[in-house]
């Protein structure tokens, strides 16, 4: 099992890298977090033919988030494709999986499954967590449980609780990083290094990654090195992603 990150910049695309996606890639299916333009590279990662279940959760409809959803019609998923969302996903990815903004839900060579989350949770066939996160409007943070291993999601939010209860015990807990290090702004909620390393360090977590780096406020990779610095000071099991990392969950 491990981790992929296709997208690790927040916002728009950058030399840096791509916005957020990240792939948890296990023995019996993928797990796509967001689909931001990262997961375009998602047909890197599944040979022509892969029949293993491929599952994407969506935290929230902000463009960096969703951008990359035209292109996944070239990503093999001979065994479907099941996107999670908050309750209203239904509704809004008939208008966004549809004509004129690209190729309709119901034209994609594969069968398209949407699950409004935490209400269908169940339907899942792993262990899944939806809460709400603290952002500017709904977001869904996310904790899943495959094959023994525990990887939880928290893109864009302020501190909060139930972004510790999402990454308590986790293998890895991937916390979004938009604020440099001392930042923040109530009006639009994010995490700082600090923050994030708070809630890895209060959730007990093995590791932390960082992601969806502001790119306005992380122009180069060495920023977000800073970064990684300042969230180790509190967290030493900290890493800052960038596009093309793998992370082994073991």
């Amino acid at each position: 099992m491990k981790v992929v990150f296709l997208g690790t910049n927040g916002w728009y695309d950058t030399e840096t890298g791509n916005t957020i996606s990240v792939l948890l890639q296990t023995a019996a299916c993928d797990i796509i977090f967001d689909a931001g333009n990262g997961i375009a590279k998602m047909d890197r990662y599944r040979p022509p033919g892969d029949g293993r279940g491929c599952f994407l959760f969506l935290s929230h409809f902000h463009l960096d988030h969703i951008a990359g959803l035209h292109t996944i019609v070239k990503i093999p998923c001979g065994g479907g494709l099941t996107i999670c969302g908050p309750e209203g996903t239904r509704g809004i990815l008939g208008v966004i999986l549809a004509q004129p903004f690209t190729i309709p839900a119901a034209d994609l060579p594969y069968a398209v499954t949407i699950l409004e989350l935490p209400r269908e949770t169940a339907a899942l066939p792993f262990v899944a967590e939806a809460r709400p996160l603290r952002h500017a409007s709904l977001t869904l943070g996310y904790r899943v449980e495959v094959e023994g291993r525990v990887v939880a999601y928290c893109p864009d939010t302020g501190y909060c609780e139930n972004a510790v209860l999402l990454a308590r015990g986790a293998d890895l807990l991937i916390a979004e990083c938009a604020y440099p290090s001392g930042m923040g702004d109530e009006s639009w909620p994010h995490l700082n290094p600090e923050e994030a390393a708070r809630i890895a360090a209060e959730g007990d977590v093995k590791a932390l990654a960082l992601v969806h780096f502001d790119a306005h406020q992380y122009p180069t990779l060495e920023d977000r090195l800073r970064a990684e610095a300042a969230a180790r000071r509190i967290f030493p099991g900290t890493v800052a992603a960038r596009d093309g990392m793998e992370i082994p969950i073991t």
